[in-house]
């Protein structure tokens, strides 16, 4: 298996994907992990907070460009102290890139988690948090599948217990790791 120690994997997918639990269980699977939640970024910011939408106005995309900075930092701090970071969020489309390389960690995983839509559907009904909102869960499939650059490992969760999804992250690791 590939050494994991001091090391970044970056876990992505829609919203109701599995990545909170995903990479929680993947953390606590690690002898020495920090799981690093994007979206606490986010909810920092008491006042002046401009929610992302599709119609991606200036200022929350800035704010969203900081959470998506804080949070590599934030894994990086983890990985230079030893810690693999287990950084989730969700970043779909091109940026996918750019985030990627907002990890200055080397070696740096990526883990892309598309379930089908349909069971993004049933997974968000049964959830007591709602991630929605103005966006569709076709139209996040659709950013996933269709606008994101295929940089890491790509998994359909969709049949998996999240213990499972973890079992095939860490035996596919080495289809995870991007290039130095």
């Amino acid at each position: 298996m590939i050494e994991l120690s001091s090391a970044v994997l970056v876990l992505t997918g829609a919203m109701a994907a599995g990545k909170s639990t995903v990479a929680q269980r993947l953390a606590e699977r690690l002898p020495r992990a920090a799981h690093v939640r994007g979206d606490a970024f986010r909810r920092m910011i008491v006042s002046g907070r401009r929610e992302f939408t599709p119609e991606e106005p200036d200022e929350a995309a800035a704010q969203l460009r900081l959470r998506y900075q804080l949070a590599a930092a934030t894994a990086d701090g983890y990985a230079r102290a030893g810690f693999t970071a287990v950084l989730q969020d969700v970043v779909l489309g091109p940026v996918w890139a750019d985030y990627l390389d907002l990890v200055a960690t080397r070696p740096r995983f990526a883990v892309v988690l598309v379930p089908r839509p349909e069971v993004i559907h049933r997974r968000e009904q049964g959830r007591t948090k709602s991630g929605y909102g103005a966006w569709t869960v076709q139209a996040l499939d659709s950013a996933v599948r269709d606008g994101t650059p295929r940089l890491g490992l790509w998994l359909d969760n969709s049949d998996q217990t999240p213990d499972e999804t973890v079992d095939e992250i860490l035996a596919k690791l080495s289809l995870a790791r991007l290039p130095d």
